[in-house]
């Protein structure tokens, strides 16, 4: 286990591949662990130094009273990079873990040299519906917003699936006040301008039965940045590398070696 003092904050983290390896960072969803990505990692090429991190109100990372902002969550990637040695890094966001990749690119050019933005967008939802969940969860924990979460996550047909109660448990162990404290970061964020100004590979990933975000959503964002790369999974919801990690993991290959990644 792999621990980190940022700051005030503890966050846990996990670093795999060789020291010289191609630096890939991957932040995930609101409501799920670095675990997200464990179906996905042994699929891609070898020769990668990827970070993994549990984000703060997240996994084994420390939850601080919320709400927290978007520069704080972006804060405290930054020093983890600097922390563990990453710079001009491939950075691979999924949902909230996007949003911090654009704001990271804008911030820290450095640090971040292409990205890949999964099933994301510069801005997701209004302030109105992330005050109403984040009432809701206030008043009757997440078990309260659930269902509604699950269907938009994943297409029907994976709620069959024998792996389905876990992600379901992993949501509803999340704590509380790490829920909604990065929830209020994503009602605050609205990463248009800033995001239509950054100039680096991207490649933009979607899922076609995502009710979270989109395709059309994560596509226009796509488009504010020239040159970047749109995919779309069918028969995904919002977590892909979840759904269809073969697919996923194709995706990713292919932008890896497209900027140079070694296997």
């Amino acid at each position: 286990m792999q621990m980190a003092q940022i700051g005030d904050l503890r966050l846990h983290y996990s670093v795999t591949g060789p020291e010289d390896g191609t630096p890939v960072v991957f932040a995930n969803s609101l409501g799920t662990d670095f675990r997200l990505w464990d179906e996905v990692l042994p699929l891609l090429p070898a020769g990668l130094r990827i970070l993994r991190y549990d984000k703060r109100g997240h996994g084994l990372s420390d939850t601080p009273s919320g709400p927290y902002s978007m520069g704080a969550l972006i804060t405290d990637v930054e020093r983890l990079m600097d922390h563990t040695g990453f710079s001009n890094a491939i950075f691979v966001g999924l949902s909230i873990g996007g949003m911090i990749a654009q704001g990271l690119a804008a911030k820290r050019l450095d640090l971040v040299r292409a990205m890949v933005l999964s099933n994301t967008a510069a801005k997701i939802g209004t302030r109105d519906m992330w005050a109403d969940r984040i009432e809701a969860v206030r008043t009757g924990g997440l078990n309260s917003i659930v269902g509604p979460t699950m269907d938009r996550w994943f297409s029907k047909p994976f709620h069959d699936a024998e792996e389905f109660p876990g992600w379901r448990n992993m949501f509803l162990r999340t704590p509380a006040e790490g829920w909604t404290g990065c929830a209020a970061a994503i009602a605050g964020t609205d990463f248009l301008s800033s995001t239509s100004g950054l100039r680096l590979p991207t490649l933009a990933i979607a899922g076609s039965e995502d009710g979270s975000t989109p395709p059309d959503l994560v596509f226009e964002t796509a488009d504010l940045i020239p040159g970047a790369q749109k995919e779309l999974i069918r028969g995904a919801g919002h977590l892909p590398c979840v759904e269809k990690p073969g697919e996923y993991a194709a995706l990713l290959t292919a932008f890896l070696k497209a900027q140079g990644a070694a296997g």
